[in-house]
């Protein structure tokens, strides 16, 4: 095992020096042995690099802000070990770090393959959502539906000490790691970017895969100039535990074709900075008016803020609602573009004056919607409580006691693990 530091991921290196490189990839909440029974085979013709994810598998709990951030993480650690030209195979969220590096740095990537990997995970607001249960319930509801969003019923009742092993792998994550790769998946978008994708790509997917399963997998065939689709029978997300045989197969046939381009040293240009482009919201916002010359226009800044803090299902539905658009346009330059976009404050805070100052006006739909935002922000229940409290004494008892009655009943139902 490697020693790391907070600019490279932990990582095991398996199969002879001289054979090319191949790198794989784990999937949120799992750690390198998810590869486990594809190493013995890959490794007759490959060095075999696996890594696992900031605060997985007893790594440092070091939280990345993108897929981006975390690829630049594994480009580090590969320079550090002499890795140049690689092959590389992901799943899920180790699929969205082969898309990113086949990007940003094809010069580094000779081959992917995309295992239960999507252009886009579900929808932003989903993963927040997922990060406010994390920050208030702790992993333990993760964990205990890993099974069910893993692998098939079959295989979790003929398996059950993979079961049980698959829910540690959860339970033992660091819970701000975690969180930090859900808000990295929530906007995570390379939909319009996949045609500039010029290396060779298998889709590999279990056709029972509930999570990221063949519509997503047919997406990326579509988008990827040199894509081909493999679907895995009686397999679910986590195909290399469940099916290790064919996918193991899979996997040696795609890089064979590859290994030549994976050996020897490459001088390395530098690579953009930042995520690749994300594609455009699916929902049509206004058309902004043009900002005073010389004055950056705040208008998409506050929409991409508005976004993040009160979700796109909101914000979509608030659009559609606003007939000619104007009022939309005006809260989305000003509160969001101007005011919240400001650097004196963090959302926190920002959070706490704004349900202080919407418990005093008796804004109760308001109220409920930014109690949401707060948990998004960061604010955990129990401050969302004490600040309605303590507003309470400013702002009168009763409007205090209704916000309680509000923001529990928000509260509830974004903290609410699933059943």
């Amino acid at each position: 095992m490697s020693e790391t530091s907070t600019n490279t991921l932990q990582y095991r290196v398996d199969g002879r020096e001289d054979a090319p490189v191949l790198v794989m990839g784990p999937s949120l909440g799992t750690t390198w042995h998810m590869w486990d029974r594809q190493v013995p085979e890959l490794t007759r013709e490959w060095r075999v690099v696996r890594f696992d994810l900031p605060g997985h598998g007893g790594a440092p709990a070091s939280a990345f802000g993108s897929v981006a951030e975390l690829g630049d993480r594994l480009l580090a650690t590969l320079d550090e070990i002499g890795v140049q030209r690689f092959g590389y195979a992901g799943c899920s969220l180790g699929g969205a770090v082969g898309l990113d590096l086949a990007l940003r740095a094809p010069h580094r990537v000779a081959s992917l393959a995309l295992v239960a990997t999507s252009p886009r995970f579900g929808s932003a607001d989903e993963f927040r959502q997922r990060g406010v249960i994390v920050r208030t319930n702790g992993l333990e509801p993760m964990a205990r539906t890993a099974p069910e969003q893993w692998f098939t019923p079959l295989f979790a009742g003929a398996q059950p000490a993979i079961v049980d092993w698959a829910v540690q792998m959860v339970r033992t994550t660091d819970p701000a790691c975690y969180i930090a790769a859900c808000e990295a998946l929530a906007v995570f978008d390379v939909r319009e970017a996949l045609g500039r994708i010029g290396v060779p790509a298998l889709v590999l997917v279990g056709s029972e895969d509930q999570v990221t399963g063949p519509a997503e997998a047919r997406t990326l065939v579509a988008g990827i100039p040199d894509a081909r689709l493999a679907v895995v029978p009686g397999a679910s997300h986590l195909a290399p535990v469940e099916q290790p045989a064919a996918v193991t197969d899979l996997l040696g046939e795609h890089f064979a074709g590859t290994a030549q381009e994976t050996s020897g040293t490459l001088t390395v240009p530098p690579m953009p900075a930042g995520p690749v482009p994300a594609a455009e919201p699916a929902a049509a916002a206004p058309v902004a008016e043009p900002a005073e010359a010389g004055r950056p226009d705040p208008y998409e800044k506050g929409l991409g803020l508005r976004r993040e803090i009160l979700g796109d299902a909101h914000v979509d539905q608030a659009l559609a609602d606003d007939r000619d658009g104007a009022f939309q346009e005006l809260v989305t330059r000003y509160a969001w573009g101007e005011v919240w976009g400001r650097e004196g404050l963090d959302r926190r805070m920002r959070s706490a004056v704004t349900l202080t100052a919407l418990v005093a006006g008796g804004h109760r739909e308001a109220l409920a919607d930014h109690t949401r935002a707060a948990l998004r922000n960061g604010l955990s229940p129990e401050e969302i409580r004490e600040v309605v409290l303590h507003a309470g004494v400013y702002c009168g008892l009763p409007a205090a006691e209704t916000g309680l009655r509000v923001v529990a009943r928000a509260i509830e139902e974004e903290t609410t693990p699933p059943a």
